[in-house]
C-alpha cells in the first residue's frame, strides 16, 4: 500500500504513437488536505475510491489505499466532492519493465501534460524516453488534488 512514483512534464506528443491504451478519467476529491486526500475516480467503465497519505520528503513515496466502487456510486459521490472536478485522458505506454502513464488534462487544466512512472524502489534508476521533460516529482502544484483547486489555466 505504498506508492513510489516520479512525475515529469511532457515535451512532445510522441507518447501518443507509443501508447497501447487511452482512457478518459473523471475525478473529484472529497478531501484535499495534504495529510490525506480522498479521491473518487471514474476510469473508463470502472470506478475507485482512493485515500493517499502525505508524501515523503522527496515527494516520491506515500501511502495509498484504493478500492473498487460502482460507477453509479462514483457519479453520486462526485456530486458532493470539493469544487474542481478533473477530466483527463490517460495514455499508457509500455516502457521496459514499467508502464508510463501520461495524463493530458482538459477544461481548466487544458495544456498541461504530466507523465508518471511507478517504481519498485525510491532509488530505482530507469532510462527516460526523449519525450519526458523536466521532473516535477514532489512539487505540490502538480498533484491532482491541487490542480482541482488551483488549475493550470490560472498559473
Amino acid at each position: 500500500m505504498i506508492e513510489i512514483e516520479r512525475k515529469f512534464l511532457v515535451s512532445s506528443d510522441v507518447y501518443k504513437q507509443e501508447a497501447h491504451k487511452s482512457t478518459l478519467i473523471i475525478q473529484g476529491f472529497l478531501n484535499t488536505d495534504p495529510e490525506r486526500t480522498v479521491r473518487i475516480r471514474i476510469k473508463g467503465e470502472e470506478a475507485y475510491i482512493t485515500v493517499k497519505g502525505k508524501s515523503n520528503r522527496s515527494g516520491t513515496t506515500r501511502f495509498e489505499w484504493e478500492k473498487n466502487i460502482t460507477v453509479e456510486d462514483a457519479k453520486q459521490l462526485i456530486t458532493i466532492c470539493e469544487k474542481g472536478v478533473i477530466k483527463k485522458n490517460r495514455y499508457e505506454i509500455p516502457f521496459g519493465d514499467h508502464v508510463i502513464e501520461v495524463d493530458e488534462f482538459f477544461e481548466d487544466n487544458e495544456g498541461l501534460i504530466i507523465a508518471e512512472i511507478e517504481l519498485k524502489d525510491e532509488n530505482e534508476t530507469f532510462h527516460k524516453p526523449d519525450w519526458l521533460g523536466n521532473e516535477v516529482t514532489g512539487d505540490p502544484k502538480y498533484y491532482n488534488s491541487q490542480l482541482s483547486k488551483h488549475p493550470f489555466r490560472n498559473w
